[in-house]
């Protein structure tokens, strides 16, 4: 997909845009960039108009500046900075692993230009990170502490170990897409450097505090999670509908919790039906 760039506060992101209609905002996790939704947006861009941008998450491609806000409010302000700059009204956010958070920090602002959101497995409440990620900021706190971690994944088997995506997707991401999202940090110190400041600044109370002001949001939400998830658990689903006024759960059977590397077409489905059930008021 062609990649445009948009000049914000923090730096310049990278996003692509395909499609026409109302306005679908993608947010991915953590080490990867938007071709996490590379088989999803497809199905969707028949009638909706699909922004992918690559977040600064430790794939992004162009480092930050040196002052940027890296936490996950601060992404979370990035992410509603680009809506008003693309001048989004109406958009959906849909969100998977850290991106989720991010979503639910932007929702917990209640922004008016947030017309919907489809949550698929993510980062809630407590579990930001879950535990077994959470070395993941012990390291970034010690010098080389988090090149020790991610370094050794530039050999491909390792990827499947539970501390890479393991856990994360059923089936192995194909090699040449999991070699572009590991190369921005493997070979720019500056990528490293915005990563590193982001995984510090990583805290539960964030995701815990936004949880108190999602009773507030009251567009319509779905989460789209995936049943056999051991990393985010389906309880969070249901925890987050039930604070959530206008929420509902899907169940997708056969996959971890990248639904959309896992379940793309199914997870395509769910949103075009989310999407036209909001169309519809």
């Amino acid at each position: 997909m062609a990649r445009n760039e948009i000049e914000l506060s923090a730096g310049t992101i990278r996003y692509s845009e395909t499609g026409e209609g109302r306005p679908i905002v993608f947010l991915h996790g953590l080490l990867v960039d938007g071709t996490l939704w590379r088989n999803v947006t497809p199905a969707l861009e028949r009638s909706y108009r699909c922004i992918v941008p690559d977040w600064p998450l430790g794939a992004h491609r162009t480092p930050m500046r040196a002052e940027a806000d890296l936490s996950p409010r601060g992404v979370a302000r990035l992410a509603s900075e680009l809506l008003d700059r693309l001048d989004l009204d109406g958009a959906t956010l849909v969100a998977n692993d850290t991106g989720g958070a991010i979503a639910q920090l932007l929702a917990a602002e209640r922004p008016p230009r947030v017309a919907g959101m489809v949550l698929t497995p993510c980062d809630a409440f407590e579990n930001f990170f879950p535990p077994l990620f959470r070395g993941l900021q012990l390291a970034a706190r010690v010098p080389w502490g988090l090149d020790a971690l991610v370094r050794p994944l530039r050999l491909r088997p390792l990827r499947r170990l539970p501390l890479a995506f393991g856990l994360l997707t059923k089936r192995p991401v194909p090699d040449a897409v999991a070699d572009a999202w590991l190369e921005p940090y493997l070979t720019d110190g500056a990528i490293r450097r915005d990563t590193r400041r982001l995984v510090r600044a990583v805290d539960s109370r964030d995701t815990l505090a936004a949880a108190l002001e999602l009773p507030r949001f009251t567009p319509p939400v779905l989460l789209a999670w995936a049943s056999e998830d051991r990393v985010f658990p389906l309880e969070h689903a249901r925890r987050l509908a039930s604070i959530l006024p206008n929420a509902s759960v899907a169940e997708v059977p056969d996959s971890y919790s990248f639904v959309p590397e896992d379940q793309p077409q199914r997870l395509a489905e769910l949103i075009g039906e989310f999407m036209q059930s909001t169309d519809t008021g």
